[in-house]
């Protein structure tokens, strides 16, 4: 590390020579590969794009100059250098780095960037502020590992280059988003890049030229302006229709190809795209040899690149929820199974494997996804859709208007419900439950375990369940035997007794409520024996349960791992007060602040519903009635 423990911040690459920064490059891989060993994060895609961070903080004047990263774990090396390289050893735990670029951690750090395709729309918008106040800066949107596929970055591509305002826009091409990248403008880029006729008239003027200075010059000519020749041949420039002066591809681990042309459009006015293709997991085997697995892999050895084991662990339930939509699948050809660019995510790839024909990745486009499942709904089929409880949050408009004003079924199974843990607080899914609630015709429940979530899935096939939206967390389950077992159906909007009681009762919803389960074997214990329900269903809610604790309790609490405001709380609260039932309501859940990054463990604690904490409300409650 002989260069970058001298490296504090963009300044001091300012005097390194061409050697210097690829050695530069490489010490900086090694160091991501050291800490993110011990310490997991995204480290595939900013392996790939060390490059860019370092000819961007070279060629530039950040913080001055704002750079924009989309999506932003392929930001580390942009981090390392930007004077946080000692801080990146705690990258993504509880009070250290964010694993994403913060506005508020950093000056370097221009705009959030931890979901995909904001950077164009962020940049025009900072780009034409400056203009308005008579700023002279530059404004680079990098975007890549898919982030091109979702439509926010095609309305900004198309309002920027109406505008014809200053803006680079620096196009990552790794052929990756978490699984392979897909779509006709992949497929478009993958032309551009091995296009036939553009390669046959190189090869063609590169042989009669043989070995000289001018072919040289000319070489660079031609890699920076390749987009002139491809407007000759078949294929055509989507990037000059939509206003951008197109400049590329060109090889984006090759500072020697990167610097000089950063430099030259450095000086040019007006939209402009440099394209250029990266290798993901760029400088470390495994992980060029497996980019999917290596796009966040866990704990690893840095010297074999081993991935480490969980031993005994139980089966995630993104698992569960893979193997049991395929064993659906089996016995009903009307399933399909969409998802925005999270096949092996979702582990809809299971399904996929299998029937191949029947599962569709459409990429970083969650509003297409929900409406897209909708037309399949409408025309018969029964839609699987997958996507991240966060990433949800996209299409809001496209679960009203395209499936719940229509009443069309489509099942939404939503992945990393509830407080995810390391990633921070841009994919902290705490907010579904809240949000869709008010939405009429459409049912949401959460599973208490594996077998439930199992159970669930196969209940939404059944022709008295309305579009329901199932939301299960990240990470493992409890250990409950699940495969293998017979389909048991659950009755839509029915809550499950697991322990009767009096004084206090407990209504929970979701895998929290094993910590519930737990809570209250201490409570009894030590002499409180509440009554406690796994409600199951948040709409419709079972009012018969709530009309049952409050029969027999003086207090309710709710425990939910998502917001606190108009979850389960909400529901049970706004019931109660509506019937007039003599009992009060106590809500344990997320408050209503953003949470950050941390172990779940850490998190919950934060929050407020750790079992221990469960436990001290029950017993708190049970000696103030």
């Amino acid at each position: 590390m002989e260069l970058l423990r001298n490296i504090n911040s963009p300044a001091d690459l300012k005097s390194l020579n061409d050697n210097e920064l690829t050695q530069l490059c490489a010490e900086i891989r090694e160091y991501m590969v050291e800490c993110c060993a011990t310490n997991p994060g995204h480290i595939g895609s900013s392996l790939g794009a060390v490059e860019i961070a370092v000819a961007v903080h070279k060629v530039f004047d950040t913080p001055d100059d704002k750079v924009i990263w989309d999506v932003g774990h392929q930001a580390y090396a942009h981090k390392i250098i930007t004077g946080r390289r000692e801080q990146f050893r705690h990258n993504r735990e509880k009070g250290g780095l964010s694993g994403f670029p913060k506005i508020d951690e950093s000056p370097y750090d221009s705009f959030g960037a931890g979901h995909a395709s904001n950077s164009i729309s962020a940049a025009l918008g900072m780009a034409i502020a400056s203009e308005k106040q008579g700023i002279k800066r530059h404004h680079i949107a990098i975007i890549g590992d898919g982030s091109l596929t979702g439509g926010l970055a095609f309305e900004g591509l198309n309002n920027a280059g109406s505008l014809k305002t200053d803006l680079m826009v620096i196009l990552n091409d790794n052929n990756m988003s978490i699984d392979g990248s897909i779509g006709a403008l992949h497929n478009h880029l993958i032309k551009v890049t091995t296009s036939s006729s553009y390669n046959k008239i190189r090869d063609d003027i590169w042989n009669k030229l043989g070995e000289n200075t001018f072919r040289s010059r000319l070489q660079r000519f031609v890699r920076w302006n390749k987009g002139l020749f491809m407007k000759t041949s078949r294929f055509y420039n989507l990037f000059d229709s939509l206003g951008f002066r197109y400049y590329g591809p060109i090889d984006g681990n090759d500072l020697s190809q990167l610097i000089p042309i950063l430099e030259r459009l450095k000086n040019m006015d007006g939209p402009k795209l440099l394209h250029v293709v990266t290798k993901k997991g760029k400088g470390y085997k495994p992980a060029e040899e497996n980019p999917n697995i290596w796009h966040a892999p866990g704990k690893y050895d840095p010297a074999t690149g081993e991935i480490l084991p969980i031993p005994d662990a139980p089966a995630k339930y993104q698992d569960v929820f893979g193997h049991t939509v395929t064993e659906l699948a089996e016995t009903n050809d009307k399933i399909v199974g969409i998802s925005p660019a999270m096949l092996s995510g979702s582990s809809l790839n299971i399904m996929q494997e299998k029937f191949p024909e029947r599962v569709f990745d459409v990429g970083i486009a969650e509003g297409h996804a929900v409406t897209f499942s909708a037309g399949l709904a409408a025309e018969g089929m029964l839609p699987f859709c997958n996507i991240y409880s966060s990433f949800m949050q996209r299409a809001y408009d496209n679960v009203i208007h395209d499936v719940a004003l229509q009443k069309l079924k489509v099942i939404f199974c939503l992945d990393r419900g509830g407080l995810v843990g390391e990633d921070g607080a841009t994919h902290q899914g705490v907010f579904d439950l809240s949000a869709f609630r008010p939405i009429p015709d459409i049912a949401i429940a959460s599973p208490l375990n594996e077998l439930e979530l199992r159970n669930m899935l196969y209940s939404a096939t059944g022709k008295d369940y309305p579009a329901v939206m199932i939301r299960y967390p990240r990470g493992r389950g409890v250990g409950v035997k699940w495969q293998g077992e017979k389909f048991s159906h659950i009755p839509l909007g029915k809550a499950l007794l697991l322990n009767e009681g009096s004084s206090v009762a407990v209504l929970s919803i979701g895998p929290v409520g094993n910590k519930c389960a737990e809570a209250v074997a201490k409570a009894r214990e030590n002499g409180v024996n509440a009554l406690h329900y796994d409600m199951r269903f948040l709409k419709p809610i079972d009012t018969e349960a709530i009309d049952h604790a409050a029969s027999v309790a003086e207090t309710i609490i709710t425990v939910e791992d998502g917001a606190v405001i108009g979850g389960l709380h909400g529901a049970v609260s706004e019931y109660v007060a509506e019937k007039g039932l003599k009992v009060s309501v106590a809500g344990l859940g997320v408050p209503d602040l953003f949470i950050g990054q941390g172990t779940p463990e850490q998190l919950y604690t934060e929050c407020g519903f750790n079992t221990s904490q469960i436990v001290e409300v029950i017993m708190t409650k049970a000696k103030n009635n």
